[in-house]
């Protein structure tokens, strides 16, 4: 028999939480075979039986969380072993329950305990060892357990919906029954429909991570608006040959990245981190473009920016997004970027203040492209498909002055896109 251990995943990750165990205690699987899925705070990993066999026990349940290296399941070598040795338990335990009464009946006080709980394992039902282990802890008959399995047999999840069931009528008649009835003051007693969903791990980091950057830098935005008339006059003469060349569709977002590396050049403070009390530039570029996915934001890292043309740009961010849809980031994807770009307009918003993906100290966020009327002169007024972008970066080591020149060197920047052949 082998163990089913979670694997090493990354320097920055320790644990995980078991999403979805994708096979039951008695199949048979072969090497290779996906098990179960691991929810970490950055990528889904799937874990694989490493040899041929039965899974004969999973220790671990959905919703756990888990470490590097812990079991959470075993592997019996050769057909039929799992479920030989799930049947054998039952049958095992009739024979004590049988043996038990005649001889020793009036000795050992826990005994009627014990066979209490394991006289529910002699119904009709069967059960898997977590849930029988489960059911003896809590005091549950597993035959008054409703099971979801088809062929009646009962699990862990079983035994834990039917506690909570089997609880809920008597909470009007515990100590604490005045303020359940009573009207909701904390939010968390409801009078009318709810449904509550647990976070996903991932949901509940960038949660934690959001917080925590709010509270440890000093954050700032400043604001400022771009003309886009030129970058869409580009892309309107050029996106064609442009497709045709590289097979890839000329997009805004390789235009500010470009910005945002020559902005970064001549502000090299906004392209740091802080540690301890140290300032560390970063001479190299390597810039998050913030994805949302299904299961959260997440911001995958185009490397090297500066070395890259508007094709490779393009391609790369096309390239990243799709992994981060489909749920395939490696975490060499998502980790040492320098300086963060996320895109609210995609979503129609107009104006919003961007959070930094700390430790970083700077994020560009960009915005609807709205057609508004401009002064061109102290005479004419056109309308020109205008964006507001914002800048929010880290107070401690960027000075208002540098951030509000850096945004200008962007929006000067995308207004002049032949300057980024040079700049950029």
């Amino acid at each position: 028999m082998s163990e089913i251990k979670v694997p090493a995943m990354g320097e920055s990750i320790t644990e995980g939480t078991v999403s979805k165990w994708l096979v039951k205690e008695g199949d048979t699987v072969n090497q290779g075979d996906v098990l179960l899925e691991l929810e970490t705070d950055k990528v889904n990993i799937e874990i694989s039986a490493e040899e041929s066999g039965v899974l004969e026990k999973i220790i671990r349940q959905e919703g756990d969380t888990v470490e590097i290296g812990e079991t959470i399941g075993t592997l019996s070598a050769g057909a039929g072993g799992g479920s030989s040795a799930a049947a054998s338990e039952p049958a095992a335990s009739e024979q004590k329950q049988a043996a038990t009464p005649a001889p020793e009946a009036p000795t050992p006080p826990p005994a009627p305990a014990a066979a209490g709980s394991e006289s529910s394992d002699n119904g009709n039902k069967t059960a898997s060892p977590s849930a029988r282990k489960l059911a003896r802890e809590r005091g549950i008959e597993l035959d008054q357990v409703q099971g979801k399995d088809p062929i009646g047999r009962v699990y862990q999840d079983d035994v834990k919906a039917h506690n909570t069931q089997a609880t809920a009528p008597a909470a009007p008649s515990a100590n604490k029954a005045p303020a359940a009835s009573s009207a909701p003051t904390g939010g968390s007693t409801y009078t009318k429909p709810v449904e509550r969903q647990r976070m996903s791990r991932r949901r509940a980091t960038i949660a934690k991570r959001l917080v925590e950057a709010q509270q440890t830098a000093a954050m700032l935005t400043t604001f400022n608006e771009v003309d886009m008339t030129a970058i869409m006059d580009v892309r309107k003469r050029r996106k064609d040959k442009f497709k045709e060349k590289h097979e890839i569709n000329l997009g805004f977002m390789s235009f500010f990245t470009k910005a945002v590396v020559g902005a970064l050049k001549k502000f090299p403070t906004i392209n740091a981190e802080i540690d301890g009390e140290d300032v560390v530039l970063k001479k190299y570029y390597d810039i998050g473009i913030a994805v949302s996915a299904k299961e959260g934001l997440v911001v995958p890292v185009v490397r090297d920016a500066d070395r890259l043309g508007f094709a490779e740009i393009e391609r790369s961010i096309a390239d990243l997004a799709s992994k981060a849809r489909s749920n395939t980031l490696a975490l060499s994807d998502l980790q040492g970027g320098t300086f963060t770009i996320t895109n609210g307009g995609t979503f129609g918003s107009l104006l919003s203040t961007p959070i930094l993906n700390t430790p970083q100290v700077g994020i560009l966020g960009m915005h609807k492209i709205q057609l508004r009327p401009v002064a061109i002169d102290a005479e004419r007024m056109e309308n020109r498909p205008m964006m507001y972008i914002a800048l929010s970066y880290d107070h401690r080591i960027i000075d208002g002055s540098e951030a509000v020149r850096f945004l200008v060197t962007v929006k000067e920047l995308l207004e002049d896109p032949e300057s980024l052949l040079i700049e950029g």
